[in-house]
């Protein structure tokens, strides 16, 4: 009888939350990732759900969401430390037949709750979870460095930030032509910085919390941490360009259209209409 422990949902949070903290994105207990599994994902491991799951009620009505398994990060937990002790880390969760509550099934055998952004999560899951049909599964949040380092120094302007994106790697149109939402400064945690996240998120897989750090929503946990992986990467070439002076030549908007086309994508027009990215 197989254990939960090698399932394929554990063991591949346990390889992002280690590649993520490798990556000097979650620092401490930064960060928080959640897994939207299907039932018969889950059926084969009830041998080792807990006999009585602990209830916890969601601050935010998730009905979008009603029966559907999760499996969290919890919160305080150290993205470092998961590979060690997964049972300590880590939640399987359900959430109840209207999304008002969720039991934990498994996990935080220390005690502890989900993370203090699962309201976030959920909101943003009911979004992608609508929008592409069930396809996205997988919502994640980190610290991404050089990402987080541009928020202090380029307009938050979604479009203006998408086009410099897209400008400081070839890739990244072809990765993200949704581009990159904006929400304002808000106290993380919150439903309001969920609100906020979700209502990005029905256009954009990637969102930037300003100051602190990126949302970002995938089909699975490698393609949405090479979603976050690639703007990243971008990002922190864009801090070396800035930091020698700024842009002097880059990608032209007839070449990202093309580009477009090259890879049957359909870049978000306003980021093509705001013209060249200019950073000094």
């Amino acid at each position: 009888m197989q254990s939960i422990l090698s399932s394929w949902f554990v063991q591949g949070m346990v390889k992002a939350t280690s590649d993520m903290w490798l990556k000097g994105w979650d620092e401490r207990n930064g960060g928080n990732i959640t897994l939207r599994l299907l039932p018969e994902e889950v059926a084969a491991f009830q041998h080792d759900f807990v006999a009585e799951p602990r209830c916890i009620e969601l601050s935010r009505a998730a009905p979008g969401l009603a029966n559907d398994w999760f499996i969290v990060t919890g919160s305080g937990k150290f993205f470092r430390n998961v590979q060690l002790d997964p049972a300590d880390s880590l939640a399987l969760l359900q959430v109840d037949d209207k999304g008002l509550s969720c039991k934990i099934h498994w996990g935080l055998v220390n005690g502890g709750v989900p993370t203090s952004e699962l309201a976030s999560h959920f909101q943003s899951h009911s979004v992608r979870k609508q929008l592409t049909n069930g396809a996205d599964r997988v919502i994640m949040h980190c610290h991404a460095t050089n990402f987080m380092a541009l928020s202090y120094v380029v307009e938050l302007d979604p479009a203006r930030f998408t086009r410099l994106l897209w400008e400081g790697s070839t890739e990244c149109l072809v990765v993200f032509p949704d581009g990159v939402g904006i929400v304002p400064w808000m106290v993380p945690g919150t439903d309001e910085i969920g609100d906020a996240t979700a209502k990005q998120m029905q256009s954009h897989s990637l969102v930037m919390w300003p100051f602190h750090g990126i949302f970002g929503a995938g089909p699975t946990l490698d393609e949405t941490f090479g979603l976050i992986d690639t703007a990243e990467k971008s990002s922190e070439v864009l801090v070396k360009v800035i930091s020698m002076g700024g842009l002097r030549q880059s990608i032209t908007t007839e070449q990202l259209v093309a580009l477009g086309k090259r890879f049957n994508v359909n870049p978000w027009q306003a980021a093509l209409d705001t013209g060249p990215a200019h950073v000094a």
